[in-house]
């Protein structure tokens, strides 16, 4: 069974016999992949009202646990995204009423953002629906390939990060 990615090795192969393609054979999988994977979230969130972005802030904070709040600064370590961004997106989803700011009992100059009772139905919505969309992804592959994969792509990300 060939892929799109194996009719453009065998193109370069033709052109270009003298080069290892291997990096291209993994490599334009994962970008192919990733694209569509980015389509089902885009899907899955906007069928709960989110955006992908709210959904990262979101979720940050739904597994947080206890009382789901973390420090401006914790958000901005887990979503990867600067100081400026990161207030910007708490006033949009406080706007929205997804999630409050309140003042950090352990620094008086400080604040805690906390989800709210709406912002964790619409993460848990949003996140069931991406698992259901993930799964879908996955369905083709039997199950047995899926923990060999996870470990191969865990092992690859290690070595790149």
């Amino acid at each position: 069974m060939q892929d799109e990615v194996d009719e453009l090795v065998e193109a370069w192969q033709r052109e270009r016999a003298d080069l290892d393609l291997t990096p291209v054979e993994v490599f334009s999988r994962i970008g192919r992949l990733a694209r569509r994977l980015d389509l089902a979230r885009r899907t899955a969130f906007a069928d709960h009202g989110i955006e992908s972005w709210e959904f990262d802030v979101l979720a940050a904070l739904r597994r947080a646990g206890g009382d789901y709040e973390l420090s401006p600064g914790r958000l901005i370590k887990e979503t990867l995204v600067t100081s400026g961004t990161m207030t910007n997106r708490v006033d949009r989803l406080a706007a929205r009423g997804f999630v409050e700011r309140l003042p950090d009992p352990n620094d008086r100059r400080g604040v805690l953002v906390r989800l709210t009772p709406e912002g964790r139905e619409a993460v848990d919505g949003a996140f069931e629906a991406l698992l259901s969309a993930e799964a879908e992804l996955l369905s083709d592959l039997p199950s047995k390939d899926h923990k060999q994969l996870a470990a191969l792509l865990r092992a690859l990300m290690q070595r790149l990060t």
